[in-house]
């Protein structure tokens, strides 16, 4: 009788045992199923938004292409948009990443729709200007109460700007200059005569980042994709980052102009499309580039 419940009670733990191996195997099918989901999903995403910022850099070059006299605005706008899709091109997909080019997508699509109706009534405005000299002044006019309207525009975005808890950066600029003896600098697109890149920013007003010192990373790419200037390497956990320069100042709750300069990987710069970008902490904040001939 003893034997015949041994028996029983070893036949019920290889059950429970075989349904547990069961159970632990589907788990983990389950597991790695969802990982493979996620991963295609977040590939899908930062292809949508790779796509929808492509789209805007061809509207950009159509408005462009439609215009007599280039409009400066419109070429800055393409330009930071190339340099986010070549960001996009690098970075990792993951919710974090994606969300952050989405929420940069979103700005750049609010100043595309703002930039193209501006494009849009300076073209009808100056073929208007065309068919008289009488109607100069009238459209004059209204081109001041259209740059008014933007100015107030711009205002409001500026005050929306100013809820996040974190420095920003516009009007970002990078170009070539001489520089003579006597310390003037004089700007240029030479390589050949160019002695340092220039490096210009705005940090604009925030009075929820607390005032005092502050630093960014500076990253200037030469068009062999080197990184100029310093090439230090800074750790944020398990990301490096190569920078040109610290960019650093004193922030005092107030807009601020900050400029440096980035010497050659070499004597000379070469030829070519240069990238600059901007990063507080690990963040890229800002993106621009320039070409010397």
């Amino acid at each position: 009788m003893a034997e015949k419940n041994n028996n029983i009670g070893m036949k019920v733990a290889l059950g429970i045992a075989i349904a547990l191996l069961v159970g632990t195997g589907f788990y983990a099918s389950q597991l790695y199923q969802e990982k493979k989901e996620n991963e295609i999903q977040l590939t899908k995403d930062k292809d949508l938004i790779m796509n929808d910022l492509n789209n805007m850099a061809k509207q950009y070059e159509i408005a462009i292409g439609e215009n007599e006299v280039t409009n400066k605005k419109l070429v800055e706008a393409k330009e930071r948009i190339q340099g986010l899709i070549d960001s996009l091109k690098v970075s990792e997909a993951n919710v974090g990443t994606l969300w952050r080019y989405k929420q940069k997508y979103v700005a750049l699509q609010k100043e595309m729709d703002v930039l193209l109706v501006e494009n849009d009534k300076l073209k009808v405005e100056n073929q208007l200007l065309t068919t008289s000299l009488d109607s100069t002044r009238v459209r004059l006019e209204e081109r001041t109460m259209f740059t008014d309207s933007l100015l107030v525009q711009n205002t409001a975005l500026a005050e929306v700007v100013e809820t996040a808890k974190v420095l920003s950066t516009v009007g970002l600029k990078g170009f070539g200059v001489i520089e003579r003896s006597s310390g003037k600098l004089i700007p240029t697109e030479r390589a050949r005569r160019v002695d340092k890149i220039r490096v210009c920013y705005t940090v604009t007003k925030n009075n929820l980042v607390q005032a005092g010192d502050q630093e960014f990373y500076v990253q200037v790419i030469d068009p062999n994709n080197n990184i100029l200037g310093e090439n230090e390497q800074v750790t944020f956990g398990e990301q490096t980052l190569n920078y040109s320069v610290i960019s650093k100042f004193n922030y005092e709750n107030v807009a601020l102009d900050v400029c440096e300069f980035v010497a050659p990987r070499d004597e000379d710069f070469e030829k070519g499309r240069y990238i600059v970008n901007v990063f507080n902490d690990k963040e890229l904040i800002s993106s621009s580039e320039f070409t010397l001939r």
